[in-house]
């Protein structure tokens, strides 16, 4: 299911848009499309590092050498 959306944009914004839509999107619509989903992937991201500056990695997590980190790889 999708949803339509109805918004404003300036006009200067609205120039951008119809300039670059003909070299990377065949649409306005692809466009808008996609930069909302770089937008919202971008606040997940920040929201994790916040996380990790929060509740940072232990040495042992971040060791590779480590046997407890590699004891449940499999033996391929």
């Amino acid at each position: 299911m999708t949803t339509q959306l109805a918004i404003r944009v300036s006009d200067e914004q609205m120039a951008a848009i119809d300039r670059l839509v003909p070299e990377v999107h065949g649409t306005r619509t692809e466009l808008i499309r996609r930069a909302v989903e770089l937008y919202l992937y971008r606040l997940e991201c920040e929201r994790d590092s916040q996380r990790y500056a929060e509740l940072p990695l232990t040495a042992d997590e971040l060791s590779i050498s480590s046997a407890v980190n590699w004891a449940s790889a499999p033996a391929w």
